[in-house]
């Protein structure tokens, strides 16, 4: 695998970090129809545990399937697929090493009351399975997150130790914050920094709004105003800014369901902004296969422009 010029740079970024663990984060960043462009789209497949099985398939049934979601990454063309530990299983040996995958190693669901999320997998798990990252979820703001944060650190180190790559999904969510809150610029910007600080090397967080909620960051936002806070790239831009000055991989979730157009707007906002591209769900399993297909090549070539 011969590197490009984007995806060494990227590398260079993470200076602590040892050749197996760059060697994973090579092979996310090298594969797929955008591989060595440094930008990325990826399919996460964790919302079984959030949502159930029928919010989360019914609407397209053949998404019942594990095997359907290995095989819409890799038609698709995407840099990896992330999943919770029993859907990676499942079809582990049919599709080892046809695509980078993402173990999730913890989950929520909604049967709980509480914002946390229990561990449910391992980097020994993920080492079995051949993937090339485990994915953690924290929820900054909930009065569980000091332990998320130190489950992270723990599991973080041991799979750094092992050579695999991090990757954060970043929520705020709390008895705080209301739904404005969880995707104000703010917020967005200070839960992006809290993974680069966790140690991440791919942040995944909610596109931002423009609503500012915190009263102390509304004064300093005021003396320093986001340039383009009114467009989706500007406040993209702030959030990769607080990655490290953009020095740390950033991607951004699809969001609730939206129109084909949405989705590729949104892309067009991220690409502009400097982020480092989209990981979509539900708005791209839950279509038919040809029309989910469709819509992940418009944005992949919104991405390769």
């Amino acid at each position: 695998m011969q590197l490009t010029p984007a995806v060494r740079d990227i590398l260079s970024w993470y200076e602590s970090d040892n050749p197996g663990t760059k060697g994973n984060l090579a092979r996310i960043l090298m594969e797929g129809r955008l591989g060595g462009t440094g930008r990325m789209v990826i399919l996460p497949v964790d919302q079984g545990f959030e949502h159930g099985p029928a919010r989360s398939f019914a609407p397209n049934p053949a998404a019942y399937d594990p095997r359907y979601h290995f095989e819409l990454a890799i038609e698709a063309g995407l840099n990896a697929y992330a999943a919770p530990l029993g859907m990676i299983e499942a079809g582990a040996s049919t599709y080892a090493g046809a695509i980078p995958t993402i173990l999730k190693v913890n989950s929520s669901n909604s049967l709980s009351t509480t914002k946390d999320q229990a561990v449910t997998g391992s980097v020994a798990d993920a080492l079995r399975l051949g993937c090339s990252a485990i994915g953690f979820t924290i929820y900054p703001g909930s009065e569980y997150q000091f332990e998320m944060m130190e489950e992270l650190r723990e599991l973080a180190e041991e799979a750094k130790a092992a050579g695999l790559a991090v990757v954060v999904w970043s929520y705020p969510r709390g008895p705080t914050l209301d739904k404005t809150a969880e995707t104000a610029l703010d917020i967005c910007a200070y839960a992006a920094h809290m993974a680069a600080l966790l140690g991440a090397h791919i942040i995944k967080v909610k596109p931002p709004t423009e609503a500012i909620s915190l009263d102390a960051a509304k004064k300093t936002y005021e003396k320093a105003p986001v340039p383009e806070i009114g467009t989706l790239a500007g406040r993209i831009r702030h959030v990769v800014q607080s990655c490290f000055g953009g020095r740390r991989l950033v991607v951004f979730s699809g969001g609730e369901s939206g129109t084909s157009e949405a989705m590729t707007e949104m892309a067009r906002g991220i690409r502009a902004g400097g982020g480092n591209g989209s990981i979509i769900g539900r708005n791209t399993f839950q279509r038919p296969k040809a029309e989910a297909l469709k819509l992940l090549s418009d944005i992949i070539e919104v991405y390769k422009a």
